[in-house]
């Protein structure tokens, strides 16, 4: 009998986690009964809620959900506990690095400011990241929702805290709302303060929001990319290009996306010779974490323990983890195949 191995031992990378979606279910029920808020049902059934996110309404509930969530978080104890949750839950699927992406403007309000809330967000990563051992780092993401000039501040925020644990700059929410070139200034600044360019593209629209990732944003990783296996010469582009995609499957499935787990064109994307850094994406909304993005790709398509390993070691790559924690982290990978 062939033999399997774990997955949680599996040294990775997470390259796409959002902050209250990374929010433990059972902690979101306390924080809720904390301050007397009224969560929807579909938060509060012991189950992922039933989601469907290609259409505009199914988006809107979509982010009415996560909304919810996110007004439970009202005081710096509350940010503390979410990443060091998410720190123990990473360290449990054998992640070794974790960037965590942020839209501090949504939690400044009740954080005293923008520079409070930045300052309690990379706080409480350097004192979970010390207690759990996990290498952690911060994404700052602005909204496509938002004007564009929000998203050159948050820019200029994020590159002014680069030397406390701000690594990259993302573009979050729906990408069929806000055209990419509208945010080009807010990536030329944060790539000139030395941020790695992150935006989300070619999930609930097609290769061409990735492409104009690629061509406005100068992006050196791709949020999901999954629909690029729609179009041959744009994969081999990114492969060319080496420019990793973070791909969600359970998130693909859960949003409507595809319809399957199989369908998700995972082995397209590998075979095209695409980095992929899995990630899960909003396990607090989608059910599951790190580890489990790799068993689907082992059971829903087949990866091979080589195969596995070889994600993982793309993930690492992909990161903006220092030389000797990749190398750690790719040694132990190693380890992982022949144990």
């Amino acid at each position: 009998m062939e033999h399997v191995r774990d997955l949680t031992l599996l040294p990775k990378a997470h390259l796409h986690l959002h902050f209250t979606g990374s929010m433990r279910p059972s902690t979101l029920l306390e924080l809720a009964d904390k301050y007397g808020v009224r969560l929807p049902d579909a938060l509060t059934g012991g189950e992922p809620p039933k989601l469907r996110a290609t259409d505009e309404r199914g988006w809107f509930r979509f982010q009415r959900l996560y909304d919810a969530a996110r007004s439970c978080l009202r005081e710096p104890d509350d940010i503390r506990r979410l990443v060091r949750e998410a720190a123990q839950e990473d360290v449990r699927d054998g992640s070794g690095w974790l960037e965590i992406q942020v839209d501090p403007t949504s939690y400044a309000p009740l954080l005293g400011g923008m520079i409070p809330a930045v300052e309690i967000i990379l706080d409480a990563v350097d004192s979970a990241s010390r207690e759990t051992g996990l290498g952690m780092r911060v994404v700052i993401a602005a909204n496509r929702m938002k004007h564009p000039l929000d998203a050159r501040t948050l820019a200029r925020l994020a590159v002014r805290y680069a030397d406390r644990g701000i690594v990259g700059f993302g573009l979050s929410n729906d990408e069929r709302r806000g055209m990419a070139r509208d945010f080009d200034r807010a990536f030329a600044i944060a790539r000139e303060g030395g941020l790695l360019a992150a935006p989300h593209g070619g999930e609930l629209s097609g290769p061409s929001s990735i492409r104009d990732c690629i061509d406005d944003l100068h992006a050196a990783r791709i949020g999901h990319g999954v629909r690029a296996a729609e179009d041959p010469r744009l994969l081999q582009r990114l492969a060319d290009r080496q420019i990793t995609c973070e791909v969600c499957p359970a998130s693909n499935v859960a949003l409507g996306v595809y319809e399957r787990h199989e369908d998700v064109p995972l082995r397209t994307l590998f075979e095209a010779g695409v980095p992929l850094a899995l990630g899960a994406d909003d396990p607090l909304l989608f059910g599951s974490r790190l580890a489990a993005q790799y068993e689907i790709a082992r059971r829903h398509h087949g990866f091979t323990d080589a195969e596995l390993a070889e994600l993982a070691r793309q993930s690492v790559r992909g990161s903006a983890a220092p030389a000797d924690v990749q190398e750690k982290l790719l040694t132990g990978i190693d380890h992982w195949l022949v144990s």
